[in-house]
């Protein structure tokens, strides 16, 4: 160690934000580790576990002073575990001369070693700190390598991967081509951070939006709810927190082109841009869009939403395979039950006529409109009478 050795560690704490504090202690650990194994190399009758070895290192000069000391062990067992544990003291230690052999050649490579392990940690956790605050952001990455179980995504600094729970399975993904994903999780691994990303969670389609729409990153406009079947169908709710602002107009942008590019980076699903209201029956309809909707009845107790709609209008409410209705159910928290006029004003009609037919205390009759398939209904028995001497 020499004077140029310190000013070479004080510049990599200028140019890779390593404390030089850490890289010396490193250092000293180091150095203290392999003059032990070289004075054991010259020593061989000595015991290892008998001596100990302490290395200090001048953070002006880079002089290397080392201590030999003498240990006491001593073992302890755990009486639940029956695991045995050692502790060292130390009884003394005394200062012993550096050699230029330990200096020039065991000293450098320990030394180089120390540096370079210390240099990728520090880069692992740089890294680590960089992204593990970027939980819910969305990165932009390239296809390095696509299985089967999961892609890597290129990230510049790091790889990140994509599980295949994680991935749209309508979309094919090549090696080379851009892509975004959602970060999910960020853990430390073994060889450095591990960035789990994910293309199905809801999370990307609002950092979509936020990329592309000015209005929600100033937070003009706020996206309230979000329901998505990646890859198929999404709906998003949105609210304006400045009355001149219409928040469907500044999400659908110029001719839908905002809502254009968050298609495209989704690769052609399909999404609903929907206002949203405090109120939970005119949220219910608008959650419905494009079907139009003629009214809706919210119970609060249940939880459940009747929503009346034209005829023509019921196959579009519902969606295909019930996607429509599905997604709205998802964007509003309530259970929806989809009716349309014929069948609604069907039912009241039955339920009138199920009505009591009598008031007079008598005996009660239930009636029932007649249909193609359903009963007949009962007839009073002089109707019965006059139609058997018929």
């Amino acid at each position: 160690m020499n004077q140029d050795m310190i000013a070479a560690l004080k510049e990599l704490e200028r140019e890779k934000g390593i404390a030089f504090e850490t890289i010396l202690a490193g250092l000293e650990e180091a150095m203290a580790s392999a003059y032990k194994s070289w004075w054991k190399q010259q020593h061989p009758e000595l015991e290892e576990e008998s001596f100990g070895v302490r290395a200090s290192i001048d953070p002006e000069s880079g002089d290397l002073r080392v201590w030999l000391q003498q240990l006491e062990v001593t073992e302890h067992e755990d009486e639940e575990t029956g695991e045995i544990t050692t502790d060292s003291k130390v009884l003394s230690e005394e200062e012993v001369e550096v050699t230029d052999e330990f200096k020039g050649r065991i000293g450098a490579q320990t030394a180089k070693q120390v540096i370079f392990q210390k240099l990728r940690d520090a880069e692992r956790e740089m890294t680590y700190e960089e992204f593990a605050g970027r939980e819910g952001d969305i990165v932009t990455g390239i296809v390095q390598q696509s299985e089967r179980r999961y892609t890597l995504l290129d990230l510049g600094k790091v790889e990140a991967l994509l599980p295949q729970a994680e991935q749209v399975p309508s979309e094919p993904y090549r090696n080379g081509e851009r892509l975004k994903a959602y970060i999910t999780e960020v853990r430390r691994g073994t060889k450095g951070p591990q960035i789990v990303v994910s293309r199905t969670h809801p999370g990307l389609l609002k950092k979509l939006f936020e990329l592309e729409v000015p209005e929600i990153e100033e937070g003009i406009v706020e996206i309230k709810a979000v329901a998505r079947e990646p890859g198929h169908r999404s709906k998003i709710a949105v609210a304006s927190r400045e009355p001149a602002v219409d928040p469907v107009g500044a999400s659908v942008g110029p001719k839908g082109s905002r809502v254009r590019n968050v298609v495209t980076e989704l690769r052609g699903e399909k999404i609903d841009v929907v206002p949203w209201a405090a109120d939970p029956a005119t949220l219910v309809a608008n959650a419905l869009q494009p079907a139009k909707v003629k009214e809706a009845r919210v119970d609060d107790q249940t939880q459940t939403a009747l929503v009346i709609v034209p005829d023509y209008q019921l196959s579009l409410a519902i969606g295909k395979e019930g996607q429509n209705a599905r997604l709205a159910a998802r964007l509003t928290g309530w259970r929806i039950d989809i009716k349309s006029e014929t069948q609604f004003a069907d039912e009241q009609r039955g339920s009138r006529r199920a009505a009591p037919a009598s008031l007079d205390g008598g005996s009660q009759r239930q009636t029932q409109a007649p249909t193609g398939d359903g009963p007949v209904p009962e007839r009073p028995a002089a109707e019965e009478s006059k139609a058997a001497e018929a």
